[in-house]
């Protein structure tokens, strides 16, 4: 887990979605370009940790990384089309539809380096399962005072009224 954050810590991020408009339409298309192929990356690691998981028979791990690469696969498809249709807004020289899709992809893959790492998590966690054999043995340290700390003593009960507080009642 810790290489994978490395990794994504040290990754080269994609321009924010507020910058789209000061990036000129060419830098956009190759941007967008790089992103989808990170992505497409993303998924191919992610199929890896799925195919770990399997091989591991652990239906918890499978589950998670199985949620975390449908998550991937909708995206990377969004991200293609947007690619597509931002290629030919710049074409078209409509600057606002070119942002819009450049925006769609930049925040795609952030959510996918977001989706992969979750998915390298699942692989990293432990099954939490407990079968009917499994037992326990606790060894208690001899410094430690007798009993259970956590059970408190009963109240101590009053068998009889305190006497009156003035000599007048």
């Amino acid at each position: 887990m810790v290489a994978a954050t490395l990794s994504l810590a040290q990754a080269p991020t994609a321009p924010e979605a507020t910058d789209a408009s000061k990036i000129p339409d060419p830098e956009k298309v190759k941007t967008s370009a790089e992103s989808v192929g990170r992505m497409r990356g993303a998924l191919k690691d992610v199929l890896q940790k799925l195919e770990e998981a399997r091989n591991t028979k652990d239906v918890v791990k499978l589950n998670c990384v199985n949620e975390k690469l449908t998550q991937i696969k909708g995206l990377l498809r969004i991200s293609e089309q947007s690619d597509v249709q931002l290629q030919e807004a710049v074409a078209r020289k409509e600057t606002a539809t070119a942002e819009h899709e450049f925006t769609k992809v930049t925040i795609a893959r952030s959510k996918v380096e977001q989706l992969r790492a979750e998915a390298e998590q699942c692989i990293g966690q432990l099954a939490f399962r407990t079968d009917e054999n499994l037992s326990v043995e606790v060894e208690v340290p001899d410094y430690l005072p007798p009993g259970d700390p956590s059970q408190m003593p009963p109240p101590i009960s009053i068998d009889s009224r305190p006497p009156p507080a003035s000599p007048t009642m």
